[in-house]
């Protein structure tokens, strides 16, 4: 299943692979991403790109957000978030 969200120049994509939940985000080749595994319990991590090494691990949804917009250079309401996405977070 993927599910994709845009607003304005960031386009927000959601997958599930056969060990994570994941949510990358695109801007004018900027990216960013957050995964989590695909029970839906643990941390949240934050990496550059969907393959990344991981940069920090968080366990609201509200600080991995803002840290992928930190990544991207907008703020934290440009972020567009599919709807398959919103329970993301412990």
């Amino acid at each position: 299943m993927t599910e994709t969200a845009e607003l304005g120049d960031i386009t927000a994509e959601y997958y599930e692979t056969d060990e994570e939940r994941v949510l990358t985000y695109e801007r004018d080749g900027a990216t960013a991403a957050v995964a989590q595994n695909i029970e839906g319990y643990a941390m949240l991590k934050v990496r550059p790109t969907a393959n990344g090494d991981e940069l920090e691990r968080y366990y609201g949804f509200d600080m991995a957000l803002d840290h992928a917009a930190e990544l991207l250079g907008v703020s934290v309401h440009d972020l567009p978030v599919p709807d398959a996405a919103e329970d993301m977070g412990m």
